[in-house]
């Protein structure tokens, strides 16, 4: 990414936070609607200017009355002004343009707030934002990730992100096809639905060449859902700053009996919640009757994942340590459904400190198809002891890394060298019988051979012979010293 724009998005931060504006969240919100403002001016000029072109006039998003509302009009304004403007025009025009069903960008602008504190705060953004060339899509993107990035060193918002390369990773594994329809059904900033889309954009030659395939990919290919509004919002604007046009955000819990999704999607690329209270009024009965009527969010949401699968749909999920091994009831229904009746792939088992400084929970992949037929033969394993950067509070750079190992690995498990390693290997497979005969435990360690190596010792006896003679010669040193004094 240009070290200019990060230096232009590091000036905003500094002036919304001595500004007041404490919240990372608020600050990302707050640029993410002054974005959109100058998107719609810049749309219009590009209109403008074809029309010219063309000779034609097409339709307008500012009628007469708001054309103060245009940013290449209020940019200009002094500091007063420019406040009362956005406050009393501009917001009210970009909230009313929800029922513009050809904005892309509208719908997810209906309860936005406008919480710039003060006029002098407005115009140092807006100058600064103005100074950003917006016409590229990956300058877009980049603006938007290294916007998101601010998250990560937000404290108790980190959760909203997992780590990107993380990310990067399980895409990389799942290898989006042009044909899926990918979910991610608690998709916080939606890092992932991003990462899918830059991976189509790098993988698929054709993706751009089809009319059909074209409009899958901007309106019908990306989904996610949340119950956090201002997330929503964010992760739309992500989305689309990264070029996909009309992603399907939606405020919903995934996890009530109101989310009608079932067998909808051919991809799953998620990383759920793994505590929290939830309603068991309000909470599907399918999930609940899947996991012998848990409250744990994690293996609902496992649940979930087979229930709005399309039969041989993929996912890849993040799930904390506890779901390989737990002993209650609903822990072993979950892990017994997913072996016994679809086909589990893969267990990924990662380092503590992947998600420090905001957790310090052991967290794995697992990564199966839905086929309810079953089909699991064997299960790949991989022991994760690093991901390039340190397992500490400060996550440096390292030069450990089992990422691309991990991905090798994976494309290439059905190869003889894969199939034929041992378990005292980083990666290995565990078949089925050994699996169910444990209990359906898929906790690493209880499959992983450590070698022990034997080492020999001296007999006690002259060991301690020998310090006998080490302790006189001390005495005898001490003597020659006290003589001395």
């Amino acid at each position: 990414m240009d070290n200019n724009i990060k230096s232009i998005i590091d000036k905003i931060w500094l002036v919304f936070h001595s500004g007041g504006v404490a919240n990372p969240l608020t600050c990302i919100e707050q640029i993410t609607y002054l974005l959109f403002i100058k998107g719609l001016d810049d749309i219009e000029l590009k209109n403008e200017r074809d029309d010219v072109l063309l000779g034609i006039k097409s339709k307008r998003i500012f009628d007469e009355q708001h054309q103060d509302c245009r940013w290449s009009i209020f940019k200009d304004y002094e500091a007063s002004r420019m406040f009362k403007v956005m406050q009393e025009k501009v917001f009210p025009f970009i909230k009313s343009l929800g029922s513009d069903k050809d904005s892309s960008y509208a719908k997810y602008m209906e309860d936005a707030m406008f919480l710039v504190p003060t006029p002098i705060v407005l115009q140092k953004v807006v100058t600064s934002i103005d100074k950003i060339d917006m016409s590229g899509r990956d300058t877009k993107g980049d603006l938007y990730e290294y916007l998101l990035s601010k998250l990560s060193t937000a404290g108790t918002n980190g959760q909203f992100r997992t780590p990107r390369h993380i990310i990067k990773m399980m895409v990389e594994l799942m290898k989006p096809n042009s044909k899926d329809v990918i979910v991610d059904p608690a998709c916080g900033s939606a890092g992932f639905l991003v990462e899918a889309g830059e991976y189509l954009r790098n993988n698929e030659e054709n993706l751009f060449n089809h009319e059909e395939s074209l409009q899958h990919f901007n309106n019908t290919m990306f989904y996610g859902f949340d119950m956090d509004r201002t997330m929503l919002r964010i992760s739309a604007m992500n989305l689309i700053q990264h070029g996909i046009e009309n992603p399907n955000i939606e405020y919903k819990d995934s996890l009530s009996e109101d989310n009608s999704d079932e067998s909808k999607y051919t991809l799953i690329l998620a990383n759920p919640p793994f505590k929290g209270s939830i309603n068991s009024d309000i909470t599907s009965k399918k999930l609940l009757d899947m996991t012998n009527k848990t409250k744990k969010t994690e293996l609902l949401f496992l649940a979930l994942f087979l229930k709005i699968l399309k039969i041989g749909g993929r996912c890849a999920s993040i799930v904390p340590d506890g779901v390989l091994f737990g002993s209650s009831n609903a822990h072993k229904a979950i892990r017994k459904e997913l072996i016994e009746n679809h086909k589990l792939e893969a267990v990924i088992s990662m380092p503590s400190g992947v998600f420090k400084p905001y957790a310090g929970v052991s967290t794995a992949i697992l990564i199966f198809t839905k086929t309810n037929a079953g089909g699991t033969d064997k299960v790949w394993f991989y022991d994760m002891t690093a991901d390039g950067y340190s397992l500490d509070d400060k996550r440096q750079p390292v030069n450990e890394n089992d990422i691309p190992d991990i991905i090798e690995r994976y494309d290439n498990r059905f190869s003889e060298e894969e199939q034929n390693r041992l378990k005292t290997e980083k990666s290995f497979f565990v078949t089925k019988e050994e699996i169910v005969n444990n209990g359906y435990d898929l906790s690493i360690n209880k499959y992983k051979e450590i070698i022990v190596e034997e080492k020999e010792y001296e007999d006690p006896k002259i060991i301690l012979k020998r310090l006998r003679e080490k302790e006189k010669e001390f005495l005898k040193c001490l003597d020659e010293l006290e003589e001395m004094l």
